[in-house]
């Protein structure tokens, strides 16, 4: 179901980048109310130069972190999320909060296969007794 795909202006070690990963999904699960099993996270790790945070003075080396996620889930939900990833990035790769960038992208459960489901995601819907927040 979700992935996240971390692209960093900075290199990370393999252990600080399975830490990260664990962190995220472990995030991702807790927020998003989802197995752990169930979350991807990919790093990219460009090294210096590699994103950059573009404004009115010279570019800044950001980070940009990509949510691919299952369509429904409400605005606050979402951002709760986005909080706490930026967080995670933040204190991993010391940039400051500012310079991380959290983009979201739904998706119907058909639109992400998964071998270990047995094949498309389900949609997703709020528990009972969740209403729509």
């Amino acid at each position: 179901m979700p992935s996240l795909q971390l692209d960093l202006p900075l290199r990370l070690d393999l252990d600080a980048k399975r830490s990260l990963a664990r962190e995220l999904g472990s995030v991702y699960a807790a927020v998003m109310d989802v197995r752990p099993d169930f979350v991807t996270v990919s790093i990219h790790d460009l090294g210096p130069g590699g994103v950059w945070r573009c404004g009115a003075e010279d570019p800044e080396p950001a980070a940009l972190v990509m949510c691919d996620v299952r369509a429904g889930r409400p605005a606050a939900t979402r951002e709760l999320l986005a909080r706490r990833v930026v967080d995670a990035c933040a204190r991993a790769c010391g940039l400051e909060e500012r310079l991380v960038k959290v983009e979201f992208t739904q998706h119907t459960g058909d639109e992400m296969f998964h071998p270990q489901l047995g094949g498309f995601a389900p949609d997703w819907a709020p528990r009972a007794g969740e209403g729509a927040g």
